[in-house]
């Protein structure tokens, strides 16, 4: 009979020696708390003994090996997902701090490297130039990681192949899965996995780390929550006849052909916080208004489509403003700039020549009652046509069922002015309420504009534009049921059909917030810019080209929120290191960042507008029954036109320091003299 004692710490070692072996057991324990066994072993051979004794030591010594492992891999080596070729990178010791007893060593190649020490424990910064050899000694044990450093170039894949993908598919979609593919695919094969692996986990981080970390972001999630509704809020308006009782009410001075395009006009710009909304009401509802006064239907589906995405583009509270302060929230946060995404956007506006030109080109064409190119010929067919020839015939997607009014429902222009008030005057007040400073509107040196501009910069933009919106909705809600134009399963049906519209841009948002997280652990900016800089580009010229750029991307794809999406995570941290390289300070490097967060915009809208794929001039052409065909063709000349003069006249100028208000008086007059010489009297 032999009797033992030992000493454990662990419940579960003591549970499978008693399912082992067959023992008397008697547990105790010592004052620290460890538990004792003292057994009596039955009579039993040698090899099972032997047996008992190896599988006991095994057992202790895979587990504290294991726990050694797993401690040291999560609380020590701490790298970047991707460790870039001749880009400093920083290497964090999570859990070691230069006050331990002993301090870590860190060999690079071998050599020894002084550590520095932050909040998170000791770091050094490194830039890889070769494959490179790492080892961390701490507490007897070595940590060994092979480092192969990214080359920069293949960091632009990401964003080139997407955009070389949307011009040949048309499509957006798969265009940014497929450049978030390349990149996640280029980081896991540098990491030392196969190929075929590589691509797996990469498919698999796309979901699970970039497109996670994007939706996990307060600021996005408020952009998407903002967005749904808005979205729901414009449904709900349009169901209940709100925004039908507004034009109505316009439509009543339509009596002749100048007063009935401008009526049209108008109303564009009054519906302007969503572009889908501003097509399908205005195009629907002044279509037999135009007939009656002889407009031809390709110049109705022109003011409508020209009145829709510009005014959305460029309005405070519109369905587009959350995802340019998103976009340009990015990229002042790369490149440090203190100021809020909400005062750089409102910086910009001035710089949105194209925007503004197009909705001061309309207004002069009706004025003068003039058409040249395509839009002269359709005007003069319609003229001369009896109203019968129209083609009543049109085909509705989805989105204009959604938005159809029920033959019973009186028209009331309050129910969608009152909500849209809300949601105006409520964002305006919330800006004030988060960004009020008493120092500052006790300060009687500051004029009131700069007190203004100061709070809005200082303000929560996507709580105020929360706040907001949710009060909008509840308004609409309101008036819809109180007058029971709806109950309330059909108002809230028709609130979940809004925030459905909007799942198309919220997709595209999810995407290129993962591409330009990408984009970041890349370094993609730094490969621009550096190569920018080798080419001896003028940061002046940044601005122009960055227009042409996204305007032929938007034509390609139809889609001017995917282009924003793949190119303002790339241009606006270039162009702020471009300035920098060029030995430009902060305030010469400003102006050329505001007007290129407006050019970006700017082509879009452009693009979109000559693109025959485009969603705005597909349903442009729907809701005016025009052919689709002869929209784009007469609506092209015209949006090229005053988009070489936006950026001859505008852009180009701008970047150098010409005065801004005088290129809108020159372009202005140069638009003018165009239609004056160019143009036919109807």
């Amino acid at each position: 009979m032999i009797e033992f004692q030992y000493k454990f710490y662990s419940i579960i070692i003591r549970n499978c020696i008693i399912n082992i072996i067959n023992l008397d057991a008697f547990f105790c324990s010592n004052t620290d708390g460890a538990l004792f066994i003292s057994h009596t072993v039955y009579p039993m051979n040698r090899k099972q003994f032997q047996a008992f004794i190896y599988l006991l030591i095994s057992f202790l010594f895979t587990s504290t090996i294991a726990g050694y492992a797993n401690d040291f891999k999560q609380e020590h080596l701490v790298l970047p997902p991707a460790i870039m070729k001749n880009i400093e990178t920083t290497i964090q010791i999570k859990g070691g701090h230069s006050s331990d007893f002993i301090e870590p060593i860190l060999l690079i190649n071998g050599i020894k490297k002084e550590l520095d020490s932050n909040e998170n424990g000791l770091f050094i910064k490194y830039t890889f130039s070769e494959k490179t050899e790492l080892q961390l000694i701490q507490q007897n044990h070595i940590e060994r990681r092979d480092i192969t450093p990214i080359p920069l170039w293949l960091s632009i894949l990401p964003p080139l192949i997407a955009i070389l993908m949307a011009l040949i598919t048309k499509e957006v979609f798969s265009s940014l899965f497929i450049g978030l593919l390349i990149g996640t695919t280029v980081i896991y094969k540098y990491s030392g996995i196969g190929f075929f692996v590589a691509i797996f986990k990469g498919a698999f981080a796309i979901i699970d780390t970039y497109l996670m970390q994007a939706l996990l972001s307060h600021e996005h999630l408020s952009i998407i929550i903002f967005s749904m509704l808005i979205g729901g809020m414009v449904t709900l308006i349009s169901l209940n006849g709100g925004m039908r009782g507004i034009v109505n009410i316009l439509s009543r001075y339509a009596n002749n052909r100048r007063s009935g395009q401008m009526i049209t006009y108008l109303m564009g710009l009054l519906i302007f916080f969503d572009d889908y909304a501003n097509t399908l009401v205005v195009g629907n509802t002044m279509r037999p208004v135009t007939d009656k006064l002889k407009i031809s239907r390709e110049k109705l589906a022109y003011l409508v489509d020209s009145t829709s995405a510009p005014i959305a583009a460029i309005a405070f509270i519109t369905t587009w403003i959350g995802a340019e302060l998103s976009y340009i929230q990015q990229g002042i946060a790369e490149i440090g700039l203190d100021a809020s995404a909400y005062s750089v956007f409102l910086q910009s506006l001035k710089y949105s020549f194209y925007p503004l030109l197009t909705l001061l080109f309309v207004p002069l064409l009706i004025w003068q009652k003039r058409d040249f190119g395509p839009m002269l010929k359709a005007e003069k067919q319609a003229i001369q046509a009896n109203p019968g020839d129209f083609d009543k015939k049109k085909r509705s997607p989805q989105i204009m069922k959604e938005l159809e009014l029920a033959d019973d429902v009186i028209p009331r222009w309050f129910n969608a002015a009152i909500p849209v008030l809300i949601v105006v005057i409520g964002t305006l007040a919330g800006l004030i309420y988060t960004g009020w400073d008493v120092n500052v509107w006790g300060n009687s040196s500051l004029n009131f504009t700069t007190k203004l501009s100061q709070t809005i910069g200082d303000a929560d933009v996507f709580n105020a534009l929360i706040w907001s919106s949710l009060a909008g909705v509840f308004a609409a809600l309101i008036l819809t049921t109180s007058q029971r134009i709806l109950n309330l399963k059909e108002s809230i049906e028709g609130l979940i059909n809004g925030f459905k519209t909007m799942f198309h841009a919220i997709l595209i948002l999810s995407l290129a917030w993962s591409l330009a997280l990408l984009t970041d652990h890349l370094h993609t900016a730094e490969f621009i810019t550096g190569l920018l800089t080798a080419i001896n580009i003028s940061p002046q010229f940044i601005p122009a080209l960055t227009f042409v750029f996204a305007a032929a991307i938007a034509f390609s794809t139809g889609s001017s929120w995917g282009t924003m999406a793949i190119i303002y995570p790339l241009i606006l941290p270039a162009i702020w290191k471009i300035g920098l390289e060029a030995g430009m300070n902060t305030e010469e490097i400003l102006p050329l960042f505001y007007n290129a967060v407006s050019c970006v915009l700017a082509g879009s809208v452009l693009g979109d507008h000559c693109s025959p794929i485009s969603d705005t001039t597909i349903l442009s052409s729907l809701a005016c029954s025009c052919n689709h065909i002869y929209h784009v063709r007469t609506q092209m000349p015209y949006a090229l036109l005053v988009g070489s003069t936006a950026l001859i006249v505008g852009t180009l100028p701008s970047a150098f320091g010409f005065p801004v208000i005088l290129s809108y008086l020159l372009a202005a007059g140069i638009l003018l003299a165009f239609i004056r010489l160019k143009g036919k009297l109807i």
